[in-house]
C-alpha cells in the first residue's frame, strides 16, 4: 500500500533477487517515460523504493502521482 507522507506518495517493493528488482525498474522506467512523469527512487539488492511526488507542483501529490502509483502497482 502506498504510502502518503511529507507531500509524497511512498512505497518499498521487496524481490526474490537483484534480477527481479532490476527488471521491475526497467518496466516502470518505460512507463514512467510514457507518462513523463519520473519516480525518485532506490535500489539495494532485492528491494525499490519509490518516491512520487510532483515538482512543478511546489513538490507535493496530484493525480500525476496517484495515476503512476496505480500503473506501477499493475506492473507488480
Amino acid at each position: 500500500m502506498w504510502k502518503e507522507e511529507n507531500n509524497a506518495l511512498s512505497k518499498s517493493f521487496q524481490f526474490k533477487d537483484f534480477r527481479e528488482a532490476f527488471s521491475f525498474m526497467t518496466r516502470v522506467a518505460f512507463l514512467a517515460e510514457k507518462m513523463n512523469h519520473h519516480p525518485n527512487w532506490t535500489n539495494v539488492y532485492n528491494q525499490v523504493n519509490i518516491r512520487l511526488s510532483t515538482h512543478d507542483a511546489g513538490n507535493t501529490i496530484t493525480d500525476k502521482d496517484r495515476k503512476l502509483a496505480e500503473a506501477i502497482d499493475r506492473i507488480k
